[in-house]
């Protein structure tokens, strides 16, 4: 389990970035970091990318992809 609490670090303003959860209120989505995660980036070249980012935030988008995951009401699949 993660020790970050996201709610920390991940903002949601209906005004930036069309309402989409984003990194302390910077334009960086948690969409986006998580793409660039699961498209082989390391962490340290994302954080070389954006210099605004940390590694703490990089966690609170997996927290909070994580916590949206665990949240998800899955609809049984039927064959």
């Amino acid at each position: 389990m993660l020790n970050i609490n996201y709610r920390n670090f991940i903002t949601i303003e209906p005004n930036k970035r069309g309402g989409k959860p984003c990194v302390r209120g910077l334009r960086i989505t948690v969409y986006e970091v998580l793409e660039y995660l699961a498209s082989d980036m390391s962490e340290a070249e994302i954080l070389d990318d954006f210099p605004d980012l940390t590694r703490e935030d990089l966690k609170a988008c997996i927290a909070y992809a994580a916590d949206r995951e665990r949240r998800c009401m899955i609809a049984p699949f039927s064959a």
